[in-house]
Order: structure tokens, then sequence, then C-alpha cells
């Protein structure tokens, strides 16, 4: 099946996504349907935890073709990210070679039996029959320098390696680099992209994607984790959490058997969705009460009020 019968437009790529787990606003399932179809690298970016990477696996889910993920860092170069030779290997040749008396010519020892390929080169030799889905991860975590060394590939689906020559793609891969703003990234790999920027869902949608994601949880625990983490982003937290630390939430309280948030299920359970101590401190001093319940807090309150009164 081509990629044209797999997603003829957006409505069914956003149907595909949505059984695949992953719900796209109209903005994203277009971007991604133009990364397919152009096809063109697609810039996300956004907040962490937004479900940039996530859109990546969904859209190789729906493809059914391989995910192939280069994590960025920084000082990361072309043998982390397209190819090394394997030197011990080579070696071991070298010392095969003289061990029986033969010469071993400079070319024979690049060959490619030698050559360790990576994630880049991976996508490029993809034999299809549809295409792979590179996902360039974090790729603002990378230096100016390696930013460079994608134009290439982001231009052209092709790689020059010195000892071999230029590698081009006969299935070029769908490309999507994600980015959490740490840095601006140069504007000329921006021209090479199509861009879209993730931002926090809305409430409702928010509750669906932890529905859809954590499907054995109930609606209740559902709307108040996802509520919880809409006030824990109004709070001065260092971390805002995102919709990945909302489904790890659940999951948490699932495990601990937690059918409905309350103070003490929250406090149980912070970690899941603040990772600084100082988080947890503004959290606390907002009122776990009020994160798993706003109107359950202010009954509350109303209550303890009339009891001092009395």
């Amino acid at each position: 099946m081509t990629l044209a019968d797999l997603v003829p437009d957006t409505a069914t790529l956003t149907a595909r996504l949505a059984d695949a787990g992953y719900l796209a606003d109209p903005g994203l399932a277009a971007s991604l349907f133009c990364a397919v179809r152009l096809p063109q690298p697609l810039l996300l970016e956004g907040e962490a935890g937004v479900g940039k990477t996530q859109a990546a696996k969904s859209l190789a889910q729906v493809l059914d073709t391989p995910l192939l993920r280069l994590q960025c860092f920084e000082g990361i170069d072309a043998s982390e990210a397209l190819y090394e030779w394997n030197y011990p290997r080579q070696l071991l040749g070298i010392r095969l070679a003289e061990a029986q008396g033969k010469d071993l010519a400079e070319e024979t020892l690049f060959d490619e039996q030698y050559l360790v390929r990576r994630p880049l080169m991976q996508a490029l030799e993809h034999p299809g029959p549809r295409p792979a889905v590179l996902l360039i991860d974090e790729v603002d975590r990378a230096d100016e320098e390696f930013e460079a060394f994608l134009f290439e590939l982001l231009a052209e689906s092709s790689v020059t390696i010195p000892e071999l020559g230029t590698i081009r793609a006969t299935h070029p891969p769908v490309v999507i680099l994600t980015s959490n703003r740490t840095r601006d990234l140069h504007d000329a790999l921006k021209r090479r992209c199509l861009y879209h920027w993730i931002d926090y869902p809305p409430l409702a949608q928010a509750i669906a994607i932890v529905r859809a994601r954590v499907p054995e949880a109930s609606q209740a625990l559902a709307e108040q984790v996802a509520g919880g983490v809409q006030r824990l982003r109004s709070l001065d937290v260092q971390k805002p959490p995102g919709v990945a630390e909302a489904i790890d939430w659940v999951h948490s309280a699932q495990l601990l058997g937690i059918t409905e948030l309350d103070e003490q299920g929250v406090e149980v359970t912070l970690g899941s969705v603040l990772k600084y101590r100082e988080d947890h401190d503004v959290a606390r001093a907002a009122g776990l009460r009020w994160i798993a319940d706003p109107s359950r807090a202010m009954r509350q309150a109303v209550e303890d009020a009339a009891d001092a009164a009395r």
C-alpha cells in the first residue's frame, strides 16, 4: 500500500493517528500530512511533554514503517549520527592479512563491511516499500555545526562519505525534527522545514488524550488529573507539566489503586508530575486539595470556616 493509499487526506490521517492513540489537532494533522506527501522535513516545537516525539512515533505506526530516532545532545557529530568505521574490526583485518602474508589495500579497509551505520544512514538506506520515519529529537541540544551538517540530508536526502562517495535515498525518509527551544535554531535549517508549534492542549482535549493513552483509567480520574495539571501550570513552577506528565500521573494513580484524587492522593503521586523539589513546595503552598479538586477545596474551606465560627 502506497503513502497515498494510507493517507489520502488529512481527515484520514487524523483518524488513523487517533486509532494509534494520538489525538492531533487540525493544524498538526495538516503539517504531518504535508511532511509525508510533499515530502518535506517538519520541525515541531513546543514545551517539553506536549507530544512532539510521540507524534513521530504514532506517524511511523500509521505508515507501518520503521521509526529511526536520533537523540541529539551537545557535541553530537557524524560518528554518532551518520556512520563510523569499525576500527577494531579493521585492525583485526590488518592482523589477519599480515598473518597470511597478504597485502591489504587501503580501500579494502574502508569497504562497507567495516561501516557502522547510525540512524541517519539507516534512514537513507531503508529499502522500502515505504520510507522510514526519521526522528531527529531535540535538535536544539546540538550545536550549530551539527545543524549545518544536516543541511545536505534535509535538502537532498543524501549524504557524502569521503571514502565511499555520495549516498542517495531511494525512498527519502519522512523527517520529523523536534525542539524544546532551549536555543534558537538557524534560519537556514528552518527554511528547509515545514513548521508547527504544539501548544498545551485545552482541558477537553487533554482529558481525551489521557483517556486515549490510558483507556483503563476512569473518566473521573482523567478529568481530575487533566485539571490538576492545568492548575499546576498556572503556578510559578520551574518545569510546567505537560501531557506526558499527565499520563504518568494517571499510570501512577492506577498502580497505587487511586481511583479518585484527593489531597492524600496528590501527596503520594506528586513526584509523577513535578520533578523539582522547589516545585513541590510551590504546589503544597497552593494547596494539594485545590490541585485535586478546587470545588471540593472551596467546600471544605467553607465548612472549616463554619466550624471555626461555632
